[in-house]
């Protein structure tokens, strides 16, 4: 090998030699600086003296098998430098014959692959935690699944006993409402999926791309996001779910729980339509009676203006939802009034919308029992009235409530 040669291997890579018992009889500047010994405290050592404890020993079987076979021996190396720091190191150990094919001499080149080799495993810890993260929401989803279902046959069975309560046709507009209910539930839930799965198909799409491109903080980036978007899709199952719990025991709970609530599991539908919602509703007005009940009243009355905007063309959409508190004789009331600008509702129409099965929508998009149910509920259920009027441009829905 000439000088020229020599010089330009010693100076690009990380070089040394060993005799035919691995004593090391030269080593350049980058081995010194790597391993963090001097060239003097090299010189004569074994070259196991920057071996990682943690390399198994049949590594090192293959790699004097091979080399005593006069073959070349290339892999990743684990070593330790002398401040006990772990390198790897990207090594091909050549034997050096004399002219009758005898070794005399190994020579070692290596190159530093510590920070590729550290990433590659902080991405493949990420990819696992990714993967459990998964799994998780599958685990989740499946648990969640279950409890809809258990939590269905609930409904089922106060359907049944509602039967025995009422007559036929009263039982039967509580079970077509309720499924309805359930069916819009499960409509919103697909809705509030949909943007996320693509987002997330598209993040791990590129944080392959980064991790192909040595992009680490990239791939951390992409990394979080990827954790993120799973998070909020397991909150939106909870948020569906405790939904659906049965409440019947009635109890004080706060109106504004109960509007935040509606809102929350009509958020994608709100944003999706270009709806905007003002609100003016102050706390500590408290109601006897089912949390849940009273959102499924606000969800019906928010779709209701919803379909309106959209059957009749509307594109300024604005919702206004008011809390006050009102006086009568010895009694206080909590007044809430969800106002719309949707064109309210006709002459020939107003005296019928309370009406089971009357519905002024495609047979497609209503049942005709949103409003009857939520009127029965605020009624029947929280001992309430509700009533409607119609305004300038629109429709004001007003729910009296006892204050308990």
């Amino acid at each position: 090998m000439s000088n020229t040669y020599q010089e330009a291997i010693e100076n690009s890579n990380i070089v040394s030699k060993t005799d035919i018992n691995g004593i090391i009889t030269f080593v350049n500047d980058e081995f010194c600086k790597i391993s963090g010994y001097s060239y003097d405290e090299l010189i004569g050592q074994n070259h196991n003296i920057v071996r990682h404890p943690e390399v198994p020993t049949s590594n090192f079987e293959t790699l004097w098998e091979t080399i005593l076979e006069k073959k070349s021996y290339k892999a990743t190396v684990k070593n330790l430098t002398k401040n006990k720091e772990t390198v790897y190191l990207n090594t091909t150990i050549t034997p050096i014959l004399d002219l009758n094919g005898n070794i005399i001499e190994f020579i070692a080149i290596r190159y530093d692959v510590t920070s590729e080799v550290e990433l590659k495993k902080r991405l493949e810890l990420k990819e696992k935690e990714l993967e459990q993260l998964n799994l998780n929401l599958e685990i989740k989803v499946k648990e969640q699944t279950k409890q809809l279902k258990e939590l269905n046959k609930t409904l089922e069975k106060r359907v049944i006993e509602e039967i025995k309560k009422n007559e036929e046709k009263q039982k039967l507009l509580f079970w077509q409402s309720r499924m309805a209910s359930l069916g819009q539930m499960l409509a919103n839930i697909a809705h509030q999926w949909r943007q996320p799965l693509t987002e997330l198909n598209l993040t791990l799409f590129n944080m392959k791309k980064a991790f192909l491109n040595n992009n680490e903080k990239k791939v951390d980036e992409l990394y979080k996001e990827s954790k993120t978007l799973i998070l909020s899709m397991s909150s939106t199952i909870d948020d569906f779910t405790n939904f659906f719990k049965p409440q019947k025991e009635k109890k004080s709970f706060e109106i504004k729980d109960a509007i935040n609530e509606a809102l929350v599991i009509l958020r994608k539908v709100i944003e999706s339509e270009n709806i905007h919602i003002q609100i003016d509703v102050p706390i500590n007005y408290k109601v006897i009676g089912v949390l849940n009940e009273l959102s499924q009243v606000i969800i019906n009355l928010i779709q209701n203006s919803k379909d309106a905007f959209v059957q009749n063309g509307i594109t300024n959409r604005t919702i206004i939802i008011t809390l006050k508190q009102k006086q009568i004789l010895d009694k206080k009331y909590a007044l809430l009034e969800i106002k719309d600008n949707a064109g309210g509702i006709s002459k020939e129409n107003i005296d019928k919308i309370f009406d089971p099965y009357f519905t002024t929508k495609y047979k497609s998009q209503g049942t005709g029992l949103g409003l009857f149910m939520s009127k029965m509920i605020i009624e029947k259920s929280l001992e309430g009235e509700l009533s409607h009027e119609n305004c300038d441009d629109g429709s004001i829905f007003s729910i009296k409530l006892l204050l308990g």
